[in-house]
């Protein structure tokens, strides 16, 4: 599993992954966040939808990817990029991978909702045209517990298929 956006419902969704046998890499912007991560068992990955480069590599074996900047902070114009120029982006560079899934938060107030929308758009385009499933993850960030239960869910069908 790769989880872009390893805040801390990141982090929790990878706990539960983790519990359950799944290896996990989580991508952070700054070696600052290795600690938490890695206290966890997971794999760390610094790297940053900023700069795709920085995340090519941690493509590598991943089964399903979850991109998680639904409640990711910045200015207007990049969280609009996060959603929609930079997923683009980012998958078309899962093609030639072994991504066989995709989860896409589309819940959150990271970013106008309309860049979400957009980003759902862009996901079901681009997942559908390379035969990628995908799962929508639209619960409420804020209420944790079901969030992670909906992102367990949304990675399940993915591995069930």
């Amino acid at each position: 599993m790769l989880i872009v956006g390893g805040g801390c419902r990141g982090r929790e969704l990878a706990g539960q992954l983790l519990a359950a046998g799944h290896a996990v890499r989580i991508t952070t912007r700054s070696q600052s966040g290795c600690e938490a991560i890695e206290a966890l068992g997971a794999e760390c990955w610094i790297g940053t939808p900023d700069r795709l480069a920085t995340l090519r590599g941690a493509l590598d074996g991943v089964a399903v990817c979850c991109w998680l900047l639904g409640t990711a902070g910045g200015s207007g114009d990049e969280l609009q990029a996060l959603h929609t120029t930079r997923l683009e982006l980012f998958l078309t560079q899962t093609i030639d991978t072994t991504v066989r899934g995709f989860v896409y938060e589309a819940s959150g107030e990271g970013g106008p909702s309309a860049a979400r929308e957009e980003g759902e758009a862009i996901a079901i385009r681009l997942t559908g045209r390379n035969r990628i499933p995908a799962a929508w993850l639209r619960e409420d960030p804020r209420q944790t517990e079901a969030w992670v239960a909906a992102a367990l869910t949304a990675v399940g069908s993915l591995l069930a298929r």
